[in-house]
């Protein structure tokens, strides 16, 4: 049995919706894992947003309107008026729970439960619509098996065997139908597995049922080697290491959320990347293996900065390191990159929500500098330290490029340029030409 996910822009209308149904009863007896209709979770954010403002008015209106786009396309998607009554039911309860949320308090625990409204709504669209084709289409409810623990990690044990315990239940089905991002937490409450979760409920899932593959549907032909939207001619990879494809998704590339590797990998289930508007296509296929002494891609990460701590007391000081590291943990920023020396040390951030207070306290300890809007280009592929020639590749392609750092052997598998905004494209472009295209 295989889990194929599904992503928002894939269900995002009555003739997706139809594509994606025609798609998955043509592949057997699997799990399908969906996520909310395209738009849906940002709206549903949105009248959250009205209702810890105590705008009643601006959430109902945000409601009705969105209500009125679910209505336009259960009526394109059912002629039988038997099976559009049943969904227009489902809908509208869950449209009336969330204007429930219009008169009482507010707060994060409601807010989870507004938005799992939308995985909820797209799964009875598609299960409903499924049964309404003639297939025995069951409904795996996604509260009544994925939970996390008190740390909010999965609680493995207690997926596989509530979930072994649905499929038991609707053992003669020919599909099963779930919903991805929602879970309950160790309290019972309604919790998510944030943004990006249905590509995680994807892989917990396959890996607590052994799934022989893991199918991720998106609306591009696999993971390219670049990035299409800057680079003309990228090609989808046949082929990535799970460190490979963990590094791309967490240094840009869109398709694949990072937290979406671990538990198949760990479970060396392959996971396959596919695109619905070209299901015959190849994609990129995920696992434990990869082609040795070859590059594979290019991504790039946004909206970088860049602090450099220079302090003359650094040689051979004994806890420094430590110290400087320990104020990053203090305000729960990670860091992407480092760089040391004996008198200094530079690393890179992704967030500056407290980049004030974290200067700050650096300043401690020498003389801070800081460079923003800058843009970390990742090169991935087998570069392991005893392939020649693969680092000198890289770095001749940005000869002409100032390189404010580089990180080298924290991996296997990852070449990390830090380089100005303005320069990103020219860098994309540059790594391509002397990569791929000699």
């Amino acid at each position: 049995m295989k889990v194929m996910k599904f992503g928002g822009t894939s269900v995002g209308s009555a003739e997706q919706i139809k594509e994606v149904a025609h798609l998955v009863t043509s592949r057997g007896k699997n799990i399908v894992v969906l996520s909310a209709m395209s738009g849906t979770t940002n709206t549903l954010v949105e009248i959250s947003d009205y209702l810890y403002k105590k705008n009643i008015d601006g959430a109902k209106e945000t409601i009705n309107s969105l209500e009125k786009k679910y209505f336009i396309t259960i009526d394109k998607l059912f002629t039988d008026e038997k099976y559009k009554e049943e969904v227009l039911a489902e809908v509208k309860a869950c449209f009336n729970y969330i204007r429930s949320f219009t008169k009482d308090l507010f707060t994060l625990f409601e807010e989870k439960e507004i938005l799992a409204q939308g995985e909820l709504m797209s799964t009875a669209m598609m299960n409903i619509y499924l049964r309404s084709l003639g297939f025995k289409s069951a409904m795996l409810p996604a509260l009544d098996y994925v939970r996390t623990d008190k740390n909010s990690e999965p609680d493995t044990q207690y997926i596989k065997q509530k979930l072994q315990a649905l499929l038991d239940k609707y053992a003669d089905a020919d599909i099963y139908i779930t919903q991805g991002y929602i879970c309950r937490n160790a309290y019972g409450e309604i919790d998510n597995l944030q943004r990006g979760g249905s590509d995680y409920s994807a892989s917990l899932i396959g890996a607590a049922i052994n799934a022989e593959e893991i199918e991720i549907w998106t609306d591009i032909d696999g993971m390219h080697n670049n990035d299409p939207r800057f680079v003309d001619n990228t090609k989808a990879v046949d082929t990535l290491h799970f460190e490979e494809a963990a590094e791309l998704a967490y240094f840009g590339a869109k398709i694949l959320h990072p937290t979406c590797i671990l538990p198949a990998k760990l479970n060396n289930i392959p996971v396959r990347l596919l695109n619905t508007m070209k299901p015959d296509a190849k994609g990129t296929l995920i696992y434990n293996s990869t082609a040795s002494r070859k590059i594979k891609a290019v991504a790039a990460k946004d909206n970088i900065i860049a602090i450099k701590i220079k302090s003359g007391r650094m040689l051979l000081a004994y806890g420094f390191l430590r110290k400087v590291f320990e104020i990053f943990e203090t305000y729960k920023t990670p860091i992407d990159m480092i760089a040391t020396s004996e008198v200094g040390v530079s690393v890179s951030i992704d967030n500056e929500k407290n980049l004030d207070n974290i200067l700050d306290d650096l300043k401690k300890f020498g003389t801070v500098t800081v460079d923003k809007d800058m843009v970390i280009i990742c090169v991935v592929g087998d570069l392991e330290w005893q392939n020649c020639g693969f680092e000198s590749a890289a770095l001749d392609a940005l000869k002409d490029i100032p390189v404010r750092m580089i990180s080298y052997g924290g991996s296997n598998y990852n070449i990390s340029f830090l380089v100005k905004k303005e320069d990103k494209v020219k860098a994309l472009n540059l790594l391509s030409d002397n990569l791929f295209n000699k």
